[in-house]
């Protein structure tokens, strides 16, 4: 009998470690300053020049931290080395479970990545690294190099749809695994969340690893609440020796 395909769902309690700050939790980003939230809002973020000087500022100020996975990624990427089969459905965007070792096909990011911008109107991509690097010399809303478009992060902002083809993608791992573990996710923001329930509906056996309450801690054959960091790597440890 093969080994069961393991779905890894993370939120942003799992990169809390590497020094990115959540948004939901007690000490979340959205409840220190709720204003915070316009930066990532599409409406505000196309109408207003102002909340775009103050986005690329707080990207800069994140790619500052210069993040490196934590223990919780690599464990899962060592879990996909070992010989498990593993996909990793992620709401973060700091592209952390790639660096970790984990490839990058077996990695569907949700909320897309902070690692590219995207033009606006011509939909052409480039390196945030470049684009920050115009706004530290002086550009402080820097335009599409090929057609003068509004640029921004190649994240799903809110006020816009989840890829259609990627959400597809997740849904069907929800649907085709044996164990589904749910990580450093509030299980509240949909339709993400709902893969959970999905997973559980499917049959696959569901853990949920999360510092808070979850809307889906009742249908988890298993809940974690102790430190991620710990808590994840000695949990994957547990499921590949079987």
């Amino acid at each position: 009998m093969g080994k069961p395909l393991v779905a890894v769902f993370s939120g942003a309690g799992m990169s809390t470690d590497s020094g990115i700050p959540d948004y939901r939790g007690p000490q979340g980003l959205w409840r220190r300053e709720p204003d915070a939230e316009k930066l990532v809002t599409y409406e505000y973020y196309m109408a207003d020049p102002e909340i775009r000087r103050r986005s690329w500022l707080m990207r800069a100020e994140l790619a500052a931290l210069g993040a490196r996975p934590n223990a919780a990624h690599l464990a899962v990427a060592a879990l996909e080395r070992g010989g498990t089969p593993v996909r990793v459905i992620t709401q973060n965007v700091d592209g952390l479970h790639q660096l970790a070792g984990t490839p990058a096909r077996k990695v569907f990011e949700l909320h897309g990545t902070a690692r590219s911008v995207v033009c606006t109107d011509c939909h052409a991509r480039s390196g945030m690294d470049e684009a920050l690097a115009r706004v530290a010399a002086g550009e402080p809303d820097p335009a599409c190099r090929a057609c003068g478009g509004i640029l921004k992060a190649a994240t799903v902002m809110f006020g816009q749809r989840l890829d259609p083809v990627v959400l597809g993608q997740a849904m069907a791992v929800a649907k085709g695994c044996q164990v589904f573990i749910a990580v450093g996710s509030t299980l509240q923001v949909q339709p993400a969340a709902s893969l959970a329930g999905m997973a559980a509906e499917a049959g696959a056996r569901l853990i949920i690893v999360n510092a808070e309450e979850t809307p889906y801690d009742s249908l988890a054959d298993e809940v974690v609440r102790e430190p991620i960091g710990t808590a994840l790597p000695a949990l994957l440890t547990r499921i590949a020796a079987g």
